[in-house]
């Protein structure tokens, strides 16, 4: 396969130590943990052969602390109570972070697995959020692509199994060359797209449009809005428009699991009164 390793081969043999935090109320520990190795194995085995990036994952339950010096990828239930609890741009020690928000993905009906998948490759390629690709139209135009590696075949139904857990199909670095021809090597893992830059039916990429003056836009298939397009705060997305110096560190994890203790006492409050 005529693929080529990307800037973080280097550290092809120090995998990068991240900790998946169960912070969310829709998903118990065990729902979470049995994700875990599908997880690992779709960064060890599928990941890593392409982009030269591998990582070992490590489960925290509700009301413990991630081991220091971990990037997190933490599962909440949406963007307000990632902001309640203090999970905000960068762990408390300013590395990476990734959030899924479950709670939003049973809202719209889509698995929270694919949505881990894709927040975990994405955050293993670019985990600074700021890498992008410029493709030049003419002299003085053209477009600068965001460097996310699920958001051009990100839809469920393109989604695939590992041991009975759905996990999202991610595009090669073969995506990001315009100078390939179609149908010339392989574009994605799930072999659905055949070409680069394409974007399979409700997939995306943010784009940069030099000339426009419109800043960070999304591109789709259809060339038209729906309803997810919209980034949520604290989202890759969200965070790829907001200027680097106004990104805030997540609070430290003791008090966030003091924060969480007292925001799911709420959540049993309401649930109680609403049934009573």
């Amino acid at each position: 396969m005529d693929q080529r390793k990307s800037h973080n081969t280097s550290n092809a043999n120090q995998p990068i130590q991240i900790a998946v935090i169960n912070a969310s109320t829709v998903l118990t520990d065990s729902q979470v943990q049995t994700a875990v190795p599908a997880l690992q194995k779709q960064v060890s085995e599928h990941f890593f052969p392409a982009w030269g990036v591998d990582a070992n994952l490590t489960f925290v339950p509700q009301g413990s602390n991630p081991p220091a010096g971990t990037w997190w990828l933490t599962v909440l239930d949406d963007s307000d109570q990632a902001g309640a609890l203090g999970y905000h741009d960068l762990t408390n020690e300013g590395l990476p972070m990734g959030k899924i928000f479950a709670g939003t993905d049973l809202k719209y009906g889509s698995e929270w697995t694919v949505t881990a998948s894709h927040e975990l490759l994405e955050m293993l390629g670019d985990p600074n959020i700021n890498l992008t690709v410029f493709i030049q139209k003419n002299d003085t135009s053209g477009r600068l692509y965001a460097y996310e590696v699920c958001d051009a075949c990100e839809a469920d139904n393109l989604a695939y199994k590992i041991d009975n857990v759905l996990v999202s199909d991610f595009v090669y670095p073969s995506w990001f060359e315009d100078f390939r021809a179609p149908n010339s090597t392989q574009f994605d893992y799930g072999k659905h797209l055949t070409k680069p830059l394409q974007l399979a039916p409700d997939g995306y990429i943010g784009i940069f449009d030099i000339t426009s003056g419109n800043g960070w836009t999304q591109l789709t298939a259809q060339e038209m809005p729906h309803a997810r397009i919209r980034a949520e705060v604290g989202t890759r997305r969200e965070r790829r428009r907001t200027i680097r110096s106004h990104w805030m560190k997540s609070t430290d994890h003791a008090t966030i699991i003091k924060h969480a203790a007292e925001y799911r006492a709420r959540i049993s409050q309401i649930v109680k009164k609403a049934a009573a």
